[in-house]
């Protein structure tokens, strides 16, 4: 009996270090393949990850996006930011803990209130003010806080499928305490990602769903980048606080007093359309809402030209003063797309 709890108690602990070996191995050879694409800055003592891209000629207002859960900035300027650089100053965000930007502080790093404060200095240091800030997913979550907190680089938010009130049955305690305990630290770095992987088809389908995922979307929106040790940990930190902090914020909506839009898609299999995007858009004081038929989580893919006309008829409401500037990175890269 002895050597067979010896024996269980080897293997296990060889699978824990096949398991860290891989995901350190395939963290490094990720970071090498999908390097960083824009310019860092330094707020709170953590460098933050962006691109600021300038359109040819007149700009038509400045447009800052924020990406959803597993995603970062790269991913963003695919979908959206591609599109509306001729036009607008578009600025990108890697969130903080995900893409090539950096996170400390545990759990409360992940709080949307303080990813919202980081960002927010950086577009003040970038001189940005009355910004359409669009969130998509996860990024519904920090959105509301532009509006709220945030107004002097804020003129308008548009919230993209997105994560924005509690759910019945949605408090999970348990895995709250589990992340933030030794046991899920050391879980994130063995078996989690292993797992993940072999998961990630099923995932990437039912993120699409009902439609099929947008061909070369993993390798062209550098993806990978989220299964790196530290921005695997800082993904499942969100989701053990998303429910907590949306509770919390959802009854300051009423307050919100900018021009507002949400859309989403009526078959979302991941975000409940009804309960995030209906819910919201009833809660702020005139609020549109765009619900698009048989159209899953990604609308930006699917319908890209509704959602592109929703931030810009958002960017007409705002006063702009135009900025003739040429069309290229702040750190003098050309633009992506």
């Amino acid at each position: 009996m002895m050597s067979f709890v010896l024996g269980l108690l080897a293997a296990c602990l060889l699978l824990l270090m096949a398991g860290a070996a891989f995901t350190y191995a395939y963290g490094w050879f990720i970071g090498r393949r999908y390097p960083p694409t824009g310019r860092f800055m330094e707020v709170g003592g953590l460098r933050l990850h962006y691109r600021d891209v300038e359109p040819a000629g007149e700009s038509r207002g400045t447009i800052v996006l924020l990406h959803g859960a597993s995603s970062n900035l790269v991913e963003s300027m695919l979908g959206l930011g591609s599109h509306l650089a001729p036009r607008y100053r578009v600025i990108a965000f890697d969130r903080p803990g995900h893409g090539w930007s950096e996170r400390s502080g545990g759990l409360s790093a992940a709080e949307p209130a303080r990813q919202a404060a980081l960002m927010a200095e950086a577009l003040r240091r970038l001189k940005v003010r009355n910004a359409v800030v669009v969130g998509h997913s996860w990024s519904g979550t920090i959105v509301p806080y532009f509006a709220l907190d945030h107004r002097d680089v804020t003129g308008a938010i548009l919230i993209l499928s997105g994560i924005t009130t509690p759910w019945p049955g949605g408090y999970i305690g348990w895995y709250r305490r589990f992340i933030a305990s030794w046991a899920g630290w050391l879980a994130m770095r063995t078996l989690a990602l292993p797992v993940t992987l072999v998961m990630r088809p099923w995932l990437k389908r039912k993120t699409y769903a009902p439609q099929l995922p947008t061909p070369g979307i993993v390798r062209n929106g550098f993806i990978p980048l989220a299964f790196r040790p530290g921005a695997y940990e800082a993904n499942m930190q969100d989701f053990a606080v998303m429910f907590d902090a949306v509770s919390r914020q959802s009854p300051r909506y009423g307050e919100i007093r900018m021009p507002v839009t949400v859309i989403a898609g009526d078959c979302d299999e991941i975000v409940w359309s009804d309960l995030h995007s209906r819910s919201f858009a009833n809660a702020v004081p005139g609020a549109q809402l765009i619900l698009l038929p048989g159209i899953g989580h990604m609308p930006q893919y699917v319908d890209g030209r509704t959602v592109l006309a929703a931030i810009e008829a958002l960017a007409e409401r705002i006063e702009t003063v135009p900025v003739p500037l040429a069309r290229m990175d702040r750190d003098g890269s050309d633009a992506i797309g």
